[in-house]
């Protein structure tokens, strides 16, 4: 039955790699603790070389790394008596201790209702026209940078008074639990979360003896500099403040095949673990994080502090918002049409994609590399991943 029940979802996601929206993808759907299907399609590397992917193939997960790593440890601080939610994060950043931030909590932070905007390029600070090399990363204390960028920069738009999602949000709390945590983010991570699920396949910013065993990801920065190009992030340079200089706007970004490494430029930038992106792991090794998520099988995290990750902290806004995660009420998330009310999910730029259905006690993981050996604009996913979701669920319950 267990190979029925793949067919369907595998043909579609098939049909999806035939169709160029992804050269590989890696699924798993677990119910109530146990592993119900599991499987790898396509080729995790297509360029240099061709690899096929494997279930066991290591992916960059991006965005997941904001709930599968900072979400987790800023819950784990919250059961410490370390950080409330209505904490304002100039108690432990003075930077933000302004007129315009002074009223920014954690909660804010975590359900992406701070004000910041979505996205800058922090590669392109002042005295960084090589942000990636060693030279830089020992002479710069990269985070005193970018918290003083973030910290200079304007709110777009009013605390409270709606939900954008943004990157800076999670690279503040990734900053805000290695400061309490008094460690850094990839450290912290291994201690409180790897080896005690005994984790061997999981970690922050690639690892080269494992780079044949990783998918890879795009040929060069190519997304991210026309993101730049479009948004006027050039000399003189706008984000420090309009008076800083970058000598070559080229150099700020990679043009060689992005392949065991994180793709996201700001992550790469602060040396490969951030908040928001720099995570890599397997289908499995998700599967056994997400479990923590859920109250009768979580070993790191309390029932109660479960319970955070199906809350809706913003609610009357157009997005629904949990504790680091989006809620499948939300209209037109990636959960599809069968999943319960109650679950919570997360994406991933590079194609990763993590839902979980607390009421049915079930996960969903499906991994791919859309950036790779594919022009741009990549394809967006959305629709994909409600099939998928709509999919598997269907043969769950024929099966129930």
């Amino acid at each position: 039955m267990r190979g029925l029940l793949m067919n369907e979802i595998s043909k579609f996601l098939q049909e999806r790699i035939g169709a160029n929206d992804f050269p590989s993808a890696v699924y798993l759907v677990a119910e109530k603790g146990e592993i119900v299907m599991h499987e790898a399609l396509g080729y995790a590397v297509v360029e240099p070389e061709r690899i096929e992917a494997r279930v066991d193939t290591i992916y960059d997960l991006a965005s997941l790394t904001k709930v599968l790593a900072t979400g987790m440890l800023a819950a784990k601080l919250t059961e410490r008596f370390k950080v409330d939610l209505n904490d304002p994060i100039c108690r432990f950043f003075e930077r933000f201790d302004t007129n315009e931030k002074r009223a920014i909590t954690v909660g804010n932070l975590l359900s992406h209702t701070s004000g910041f905007e979505a996205w800058l390029p922090l590669y392109l600070l002042n005295d960084a026209s090589e942000p990636h090399s060693q030279h830089v990363r020992e002479t710069i204390k990269i985070n005193d940078l970018v918290l003083n960028t973030i910290g200079r920069r304007p709110l777009t738009h009013a605390i409270d008074s709606k939900v954008v999602y943004s990157d800076l949000n999670f690279i503040l709390l990734g900053f805000l639990v290695e400061t309490l945590f008094g460690s850094s983010l990839s450290e912290i991570f291994n201690l409180e979360a790897a080896n005690e699920l005994r984790l061997s396949r999981t970690f922050f910013g690639g690892w080269s003896g494992l780079r044949r065993e990783t998918a890879a990801s795009e040929k060069g920065n190519e997304f991210e500099k026309n993101t730049c190009i479009e948004k006027g992030y050039r000399t003189p340079f706008a984000v420090a403040g309009g008076t800083d200089q970058i000598s070559d706007f080229q150099s700020a970004f990679r043009s060689y095949q992005i392949w065991g490494e994180v793709h996201d430029g700001n992550a790469h930038f602060m040396g490969g673990a951030a908040g928001h992106a720099g995570l890599f792991s397997t289908a499995e090794e998700v599967f056994k994080i997400a479990q923590q998520f859920l109250p009768n099988y979580s070993t790191l995290l309390k029932p109660e502090t479960c319970d955070l990750f199906r809350t809706d902290l913003a609610p009357g806004m157009k997005e629904h918002r949990s504790f680091a995660f989006q809620l499948a009420t939300t209209p037109e998330s990636t959960a599809g049409s069968r999943m319960s009310p109650e679950s919570f999910g997360h994406l991933g730029f590079t194609g990763t994609s993590l839902w979980i259905d607390p009421v049915k006690e079930r996960v969903f993981i499906l991994l791919t590399n859309r950036t790779h050996a594919h022009d741009l604009p990549f394809v967006l996913l959305n629709s994909v991943r409600r099939r998928f979701h709509d999919l598997a669920i269907e043969r769950l319950e024929q099966n129930s």
